[in-house]
């Protein structure tokens, strides 16, 4: 019965709140109410779960998962998908150059975020919704109900291209109640914090829920802007407004109707870098930049950042959707259930490439010149019964993507000075004596060979068309009253069309003026040859291996993509399709009704796609080495893992100790690798990526008061070890096609890079009364981290240490919940830690070998600690 009582579809929404607020990290019992007291026991072995789209007790369902019930975020302080790092072992949440660029990872696989033609190995999904990349789901996610995290493959049912997991967000339904909940909060960086709802019932049959929230802070990282035109001195700032709505129908009393709107407006500074190494061309950087113009020694946790360009980020995030269920009684009480959404997200970023004073390159934040739009489509039904032999579920499932991307690259005043002085001279010893290299390389026009202009270099535009359409099917045979087989199956077909416009506006002389009608000109090699036995180095009584690789060096480094004259006028057209089966098959044996353990099989796919970026090697092939012709074709196949799994499900002390573990062992064939390499992304797909481990979670009511919760994971996830191509060939192993030691040499037979080995998290949660009419409840947990490579390349400079960070919360307020004063830190000591690390733009000098002195590299860094307070009141 829906009518008057919807909250009760599927399990009373208010019931699962009540039963899921026990699970996860130091959730304490809690009544149905959100905000009611507790003080009867419950016990653990009821926790439900939709991790297979229909309620089933969590430990009834042979799936790795990790509820978290919305006392455990607000305890834990979560407001998006990177906060809920801190409670999941094996969940890794990172942001590159804006929080538009946010990558998710469990058990050590993700994707790197920054090209948006990649799809996500980590599904987001908010109330039964896809959303395309992980950035698209970054933002406050407003009234929680739960969130599961479902580990390995989820291919099966929760929408496309789920290789490695699902974060689940279920948001707050309207009721039948009238009730309204507010937040105020202070803290340090200036934050102030606004959160309301409303929720009042529309006679008899409706409802209506309203949340709006707005939220701002100062940025952490400090901003040294040299001689601008940048003026703000401060980065990593917080300012947004979140407006939902949620309509409730129930004309029936087997319907029920979810009708949503919501939007998100973001108007912030991100994101800076630090120096991790202060190589050798610091110097130069730091005299083109006018003296302060780079960090010099690296000093990273002094949280300061140079930039002289804007790095202001606009991003919004709207869309509608409904959502319909339907009992029939004709087919046994089996619902029918229908999801439309449509979503609208768009962003405009700045970015200052060089991470420094000097004025090298740079991206305006304007939409004429950065822009990043995603426009979404999607439907989803399904029809999902029970009889007593069979639970069956099959559905349909279609969505339309579409992308729009603008991407440009500015070339500012000291870009030319830079790169012929520093690069040109370091990279060829012969170069650095010369007395004035400032000059050597001038033509008659004054221009040095092989730098270009001040100016708009490369203006791109993209535009991705994507459709997927699929059948699914889930369905349990309860073989015994003990025994029970899942056999899950997809299919799924995947169509992707871009259209690529390459233009350099201002030219680009530089570049040009090595080219003839066959290649490099005899002309320029001639202008060069006569500037260098000029100065002292005769060239053309050089070895015909010197001076070729001395030619190589020049006009690859005034050919750079963005300044890349052969890019020019560029109009490329790609299309591909692929039709893939994905599917899972479970056995689950219940031994007593206090264990179960299972065996699963999952295949799980993520579709190929296309590099949205200027891409050129050697040879015009994607696969080539290092060059300056362009390339035309861009993409990359689809990504498959085979998943077994071997679990164990187990309760005790009369249902308030559940202690679940879990034996996994994933192997990635055609894993879609995003690698920057100092001057571009480049996506290399790998054959094979092994990730084998153990998961286990222990949750202990251990009294009515006291919630104790330790999760871990080991995760052994490791590059297979032979990768073709130049990029991954190693000391000792240079041949003739591949003459010298590749970017990506360390991979093979690796640790993957943000896939430490060991993760954990230990937590308590402890409530109690005070006098008559007041109650105490402090929660503090804890995640930590074994050392892990934070960079793509697995540069030794970006290894982060084993770090642990901690949060911790004190309130005290009303029995009744109808006030409440919090007290809270997040990341409490202060932990250092780096989220990303990479080589600096421009900057990545020599062969890439451990401690090689020439090399800036550079990262993105974790927050520093947060603290304040929170006043919540209810009416």
């Amino acid at each position: 019965m829906l009518r008057k009582q919807a909250q009760r579809s599927s399990l009373s929404a208010a019931v699962v709140a009540g039963l899921v607020s026990m699970f996860a990290l130091p959730a304490l019992a809690q009544d149905a109410a959100p905000f009611a007291p507790q003080k009867e026991a419950k016990t653990l072995d009821t926790l439900v779960v939709t991790a297979q789209k229909r309620e089933e007790v969590m430990q009834d369902v042979p799936v790795a998962v990790t509820a978290l019930s919305q006392q455990t975020l607000q305890d834990t302080g979560v407001r998006d998908i990177k906060d809920l790092q801190v409670l999941v072992p094996g969940l890794t949440v990172t942001s590159t150059q804006s929080e538009a660029i946010t990558t998710a990872r469990i058990r050590g696989i993700g994707t790197v975020g920054d090209n948006v033609g990649l799809e996500s190995s980590v599904g987001v999904v908010i109330d039964g919704v896809y959303r395309p990349r992980n950035s698209v789901g970054f933002g406050d996610l407003g009234e929680l109900e739960r969130v599961e995290v479902l580990k390995g493959p989820q291919g099966t049912l929760f929408g496309k291209n789920t290789s490695s997991g699902v974060i689940n967000v279920i948001t707050r339904k309207p009721g039948f109640e009238r009730e309204a909940e507010g937040e105020v909060t202070f803290g340090n960086y200036g934050a102030l914090g606004l959160a309301g709802s409303f929720n009042t019932p529309l006679g008899d049959y409706a409802a209506l829920r309203v949340y709006a929230a707005h939220r701002n802070r100062d940025g952490w990282m400090r901003v040294v802007t040299g001689a601008g035109p940048r003026t703000e001195d401060r980065d990593y700032d917080q300012d947004f407004d979140t407006f939902r709505l949620k309509f409730l129908l129930a004309p029936a009393d087997n319907v029920e109707i979810v009708l949503s709107a919501d939007s998100t407006r973001r108007d912030e500074n991100c994101c800076t870098a630090v120096q991790l190494v202060s190589g050798e061309t610091s110097a130069l950087i730091d005299k083109l930049g006018g003296g302060n113009a780079i960090a010099r020694p690296a000093d990273p946790w002094a949280r300061t950042a140079y930039s002289n360009r804007s790095t202001a980020q606009k991003i919004s995030d709207r869309g509608v959707q409904g959502e319909v269920n339907v009992d029939l009684d004709a087919l046994g009480g089996a619902r029918f259930s229908s999801i439309t959404a449509g979503r609208d997200w768009d962003a405009v970023n700045g970015r200052d490439f060089d991470f420094s004073t000097a004025d090298l390159i740079y991206m305006n934040p304007e939409e004429g010149e950065s822009y990043s739009r995603f426009k979404t489509f999607s439907q989803e039904f399904h029809l999902a019964g029970a009889t007593d032999k069979v639970d069956w579920l099959f559905g349909a499932f279609y969505s339309k993507e579409t992308i729009e991307r603008t991407e440009s690259y500015r070339i500012g005043a000291a870009y030319e000075p830079y790169l012929s002085i520093g690069l040109l001279s370091m990279i060829n010893p012969a170069l650095a004596s010369l007395p004035n290299a400032a000059t050597f390389m001038a033509d008659a026009t004054g221009r040095p060979f092989g730098t270009v202009f001040a100016g708009l270099g490369a203006l791109d535009h993209y535009m991705q068309e994507a459709k997927s359409t699929a059948l699914f099917t889930n369905n349990t045979w309860h073989a015994s009253d003990a025994l029970d087989v899942t056999l899950g199956l997809r299919y799924t077909r995947e169509t992707k069309d871009l259209h690529s416009a390459y233009s350099n506006p201002n030219g680009s002389a530089g570049c040009a003026s090595f080219f003839g009608p066959n290649g490099v000109s005899p002309a320029a090699i001639g202008r060069i040859a006569a500037a260098l036995t000029a100065r002292g180095v005769p060239f053309a009584s050089l070895p015909s291996a010197n001076q070729q690789a001395l030619l190589n060096n020049i006009v690859g480094y005034g050919c750079l993509p963005w300044a890349n004259v052969m890019h020019a006028g560029r109009v490329t057209d790609q299309s591909r399709s692929e039709n893939e089966w994905s599917g899972t098959l479970k056995a689950a044996y219940r031994w007593n009704e206090h264990a179960m353990t299972y065996l699963s099989y999952a295949r799980g796919y993520k579709a190929g796609g296309f590099n949205l970026d200027r891409v050129q090697s050697s040879n015009g092939l994607s696969s080539g080495g290092s060059g300056i012709t362009p390339v035309d074709d861009t993409s990359f196949p689809g990504e498959f893992v085979d998943s077994w799994e071997l679990g164990a499900k187990t309760t005790w002390a009369g249902g308030n100790l559940l202690l679940n573990a879990a034996l996994f062992h994933q192997t990635y064939s055609d894993f879609q690798l995003n690698s920057f390499l100092g001057t571009s992304f480049v996506v290399r797909s790998i054959p094979e990526v092994v990730s084998k481990g153990l998961d286990a979670e222990l949750l202990w009511q251990a009294t009515p008061a006291l919630m104790l919760q330790a999760g871990m994971m080991y995760a052994d996830t490791k590059y297979g070890d032979d990768i073709p191509g130049c990029d991954f060939v190693g000391p000792g192993a240079t041949t003739a096609q591949c003459p010298s030691i590749g970017a990506l040499y360390k991979l093979p037979g690796a640790q993957m890079s943000f896939a430490p080995k060991f993760s954990g998290s230990l937590s308590a949660t402890y409530e109690w009364d005070i006098g008559s009419s007041l109650e105490g409840r402090f929660n503090i947990g804890g995640k930590y981290m074994s050392k892990y490579n934070t960079g793509s390349d697995l540069d030794v400079e970006k290894m982060q240490d084993a770090y642990t960070v901690v949060n911790a919360r004190l309130g005290i307020g009303a029995r009744d919940r109808k006030w409440q004063l919090e007290l809270w830190a997040l990341n409490l000591f202060d932990q250092d830690y780096v989220q990303v690390g990479f080589d600096g733009p421009l900057q990545a000098l020599g062969t890439p070998e451990p401690g090689n002195p020439k090399n800036t590299y550079n990262a993105f860094l974790g927050a520093p600690r947060m603290y304040g307070a929170t006043l919540r009141f209810r009416f």
